[in-house]
């Protein structure tokens, strides 16, 4: 169980459900025991610091009643959660992880960081914890004010700290608006104002610099009755002095340790993948995570950021490419400049060469996040920074690889079954909690959305208004049922047809052709059947002569479907396992929306329906041959295309196809007792 204090009080599973926690004075229970820190906490101090001085008629037992409340949501949230909460005289304490936690670890590794990028690093992961005031909603609670003053006074200083050290790094006019903002909100805190004095005169504004030192002194003297520190007194004599002490370090600017986003949710199902990416960086410098749309390519990235951003000195930096215009080279390089906090000065002529330089002496991590629109620029850039700065690691995602030298390829596959089911079932509750899920529906439809994580959340947050079971039986139009998005991310991330247009309109037109046409192919298809069903009809090799099927518009040769078919399993269109060639099947309902606007239908499921048929009375003619357990195993493969492709036969009206298909396997259903088609 985790709990988050550095902000409003929430608590969440370890797989990144949320608690609900019911009644204001449960919630209170849980911050005032937060805030000691699994120290116990005496029943009197509760019962004060829960009522005041107008306790219940039975105070202990009502403190026992709440008690017992919050032990039992939390026991909802997740088996043994009740056991977090525990007697222990003279009163109560408990345990589980927290925020708190988390940045106090972080604050600590930066001060035994050796150097200044490595300390920016942990400590803006350490800020990053903080989502608003320490225990927002119960900070005037008598039992957590002074824990909630504690965690303020720490989060202060952090930021000091960080301040100071992105100085050292260089940093210095672009820190003149966020410290003139703190100073104004701690007018006592002398360490910001000598923080934004340095900033000012670094910056060239000397007079400024002292104007803030004259305002600090008046305030303290007319409010306090106080002169400045020595510190402070000293940098206002080093300023008037000019010291050199005081000039820009003589190093080149660094860009500012980003403060990676804070995921809104916990990751599902990838703990495997996780593990083997936070290992990869000591090994390999360019990892490319690709897949189909909406798999989770960019959560897995940025987690894995996340955890790898401490051992980091020059940063860690997420670089969206989404917004980038497709074959646009520079726009790619300025992407990445803006993350890294690099202006033009003017200097170097090329802006990849400008994030060369700054990166080449720093151990830094690059996210570089949906390349596929603008592959071969990302390619080109992410070669020149790896040649020159042998401590930069490129973590990229992308539908397709960038096809570097080095490049260590990771394909993100779809959740497995028991993933699916615990993402769908996280996501539902979270739209309506205490919500209880027929678990067989909930496979089917996991199974149906192929288990991608976009299309899983889509859908379940159409259980509240639709129940699963209509949710079930309406996916055969799913691209209009799960088009209600989200809000936020990249366009193409936010519905299931904006991932899979995106991918679509990357496409060659020859590509379209073949992926349109694969969608007919019921359970996948053999290399072979791929050519044949695509590309210019032909006899089965070693096969009796028979229809060799319709012509169609765009017909490609046989060649060109191979190489086409290779360059769709790298665009994470197409899935090949072993011998054998499949689409998702949201990818294959979309491309058979783009056969039928093709006008390819009709002609597409004949040659279909004529190359099963072949294929039928080919192994029917070795039927009584040595060669027959071989072809009813290639039978039992295609039983779902040979249903199919009956199917196909009948929906056209040709009888006659049908069956020369049905008459070609009663020896197979005789034989070997299997339905076939």
């Amino acid at each position: 169980m985790r709990f988050a204090i550095l902000g409003p009080l929430e608590a969440s599973t370890d797989d990144g459900g949320a608690v609900r926690v019911p009644e204001l004075k449960v919630r209170a229970l849980l911050a005032c025991l937060l805030a000691h820190h699994g120290r116990a906490v005496p029943a009197g101090r509760l019962i004060e610091g829960l009522w005041g001085p107008q306790p219940p008629g039975r105070p202990l037992g009502a403190l026992r009643a709440r008690v017992s409340q919050l032990r039992r949501a939390l026991e909802e949230a997740e088996p043994g959660g009740r056991e977090l909460v525990v007697t222990r005289p003279p009163g109560y304490v408990v345990g589980g992880d927290t925020d708190a936690r988390r940045f106090q670890e972080a604050v600590e590794r930066s001060r035994a960081a050796a150097g200044p990028g490595e300390r920016a690093a942990l400590l803006a992961e350490a800020l990053a914890w903080w989502r608003g005031p320490a225990f927002a909603d119960f900070a005037d609670v008598p039992l957590v004010r002074g824990a909630a003053l504690l965690l303020e006074e720490q989060r202060l200083a952090a930021l000091e700290d960080y301040a100071d050290v992105r100085l050292d790094l260089g940093q210095d006019a672009s820190q003149v608006g966020e410290l003139t903002e703190l100073a104004a909100q701690h007018p006592a805190r002398e360490r910001f104002h000598a923080l934004l004095m340095r900033a000012l005169y670094r910056s060239g504004r000397q007079a400024d610099a002292l104007e803030v030192y004259r305002a600090l002194r008046g305030r303290l003297r007319d409010e306090l009755g106080l002169d400045p520190g020595p510190e402070i007194v000293a940098l206002h004599q080093a300023i008037l002095e000019q010291s050199p002490g005081l000039r820009r370090p003589p190093r080149a600017p660094a860009p500012v340790p980003a403060r990676l986003p804070e995921p809104l949710t916990e990751l599902v199902g990838r703990d495997e993948a996780l593990a083997e990416l936070v290992a990869l960086p000591g090994t390999a410098r360019l990892v490319t995570l690709t897949g189909a749309g909406g798999v989770g390519k960019s959560r897995l990235a940025l987690e894995a950021a996340r955890r790898l951003a401490g051992g980091f000195d020059g940063g860690a930096y997420l670089v969206e490419l989404s917004g980038v215009p497709a074959g646009s080279p520079p726009d790619v390089a300025d992407a990445v400049a803006a993350a890294l906090g690099l202006r033009d000065d003017g200097g170097a002529a090329d802006q990849g060469e400008r994030v060369a330089a700054a990166l080449a002496s720093r151990r830094t991590l690059l996210v570089l996040d949906n390349c596929e629109h603008v592959v071969e620029a990302v390619a080109k850039l992410a070669e020149l920074l790896l040649r020159t700065g042998p401590g930069t690691r490129v973590l990229a995602t992308s539908r397709e690889p960038l096809g570097l030298a080095g490049e260590v390829v990771r394909q993100v596959p779809p959740l497995d079954a028991a993933a699916a089911a615990r993402l769908f079932v996280l996501r539902a509750a979270e739209n309506e909690p205490g919500l209880v899920l027929d678990a067989g529906v909930v496979e089917s439809i996991c199974r149906r959305l192929d288990g991608i994580p976009l299309a899983l959340e889509l859908a379940a947050a159409r259980v509240r208004s639709l129940g699963v079971r209509v949710l079930a039986g309406r996916l055969d139009d799913r691209f209009r049922l799960l088009s209600a998005g989200r809000r936020s991310g990249p366009a193409h991330q936010r519905t299931l047809r904006a991932a899979i247009d995106w991918s679509w309109e990357l496409l060659t037109e020859p590509e379209r052709v073949v992926l349109r046409r694969l969608a007919v192919q019921a359970g996948g298809c053999t290399l072979e059947a791929a050519e044949r069903v695509c590309a210019v009809p032909g006899p089965i090799p070693g096969g009796p002569p028979g229809d060799a099927g319709p012509q169609v518009p765009q017909d490609l040769d046989p060649a060109d479907v191979v190489d086409l078919l290779g360059r769709l399993v790298d665009r994470s269109l197409v899935v090949r396992a072993g011998d054998r060639y499949r689409l998702l099947e949201s990818v294959a309902a979309y491309a058979l929306e783009r056969l039928g606007e093709a006008g390819e239908r009709e002609p597409v499921l004949r040659r279909y329906a004529v190359y099963y048929t072949q294929l039928a009375e080919c192994a029917r003619a070795y039927r009584s041959g040595p060669a027959r357990h071989h072809w009813v195993r290639r039978l039992d493969a295609e039983a779902a295309n040979l249903r199919a492709a009956l199917e196909a036969a009948r929906s056209l009206g040709d009888t006659r196809l049908a069956a020369r298909l049905t008459g070609s396997l009663g020896w197979y259903r005789t034989q070997s007792g299997r339905a076939g088609a």
